[in-house]
Order: structure tokens, then sequence, then C-alpha cells
């Protein structure tokens, strides 16, 4: 029996995450509350610097709103398929290691559920979010292997 009631699942909405969710839904009580996140690196984060800055900012404000309607669409798929409530279904912009420690600590998480490629050599150096979250994570954390 699980002693979490408040369950953060970190997902980036690839099929991979379903492993994520199913491994949080395993662990979690029936009273627990389990709460969906993604994290959208804001366009302009990762494109300047690649991109000249007047043909990064001319179009990146459509191909937002269109990214941003394709991720509330997959997000709505994933709660419907876990049954989780949309009220539980949150899209937040950033940066992935910090807005998820922010929202943990915000709703009072006591369990994020993240998935890991378990990088190695040059990856595991630059670092990877699972990794930022669990270092930096004021909650247990349990990090759920992706096969690749």
């Amino acid at each position: 029996m699980s002693n979490y009631q408040q369950i953060l699942v970190a997902i980036d909405l690839s099929k991979e995450s379903n492993a994520v969710v199913e491994k949080a839904m395993e662990i979690s009580a029936e009273a627990c509350e389990m709460q969906l996140v993604f994290v959208q690196e804001p366009m302009d984060s990762v494109y300047v610097g690649v991109v000249p800055q007047s043909a990064a900012f001319s179009g990146l404000g459509n191909l937002e709103l269109q990214l941003r309607a394709e991720v509330k669409a997959k997000m709505k798929q994933f709660g419907e398929r876990y049954g989780v409530p949309e009220s539980n279904q949150h899209i937040i912009s950033g940066s992935p290691a910090r807005e998820i420690h922010r929202f943990a600590e915000e709703s009072g998480t006591d369990l994020i559920v993240i998935g890991t490629h378990g990088q190695k050599g040059l990856q595991l150096l630059l670092g990877s979010t699972a990794n930022a979250v669990l270092h930096g994570s004021g909650c247990d954390v349990l990090a759920v292997r992706i096969k690749q």
C-alpha cells in the first residue's frame, strides 16, 4: 500500500510516457491524487542563437500556438486513457526541471514520477531532466527506466 497522497507524473507526451503513467498508477493508492504535468520550453529559448533573431521571432507566435493546441490534445488523450480529470492535467511553460520542482512544492506533492533513458558518457555529463529533478527535489522521486 502506498503512503503517497499527491503524485506528480511528469510526462513528455511521447509513447514512452505511457510506461511512466502506468508505473505511477501501479504504486498509487486509491485515495491518491495524480497530477499529469508537461513542461513546454518556450520556442524563443530553444531557437535563440540558432536562427537569426528576425527569422526566429517572426513566425514563432503562430507556431507556438499551434504546438500548444497539439500538446493540449495529446494531454487530453493521456488524461482520458488513464482516468485523470482535466483539472489534474497541467501544461506549463518554462524550464522542465525548474517548473516540475515549483509545481511539486506548490501542490504539496510527495512523489514525482518521471521517465529516464539512462544516459551514459557525454549525455550524462550534459545532464538530463530526470537527473535535475532528482537532485533538486524536496520530495521522493521515482525515475522509471524507459527501454530504448
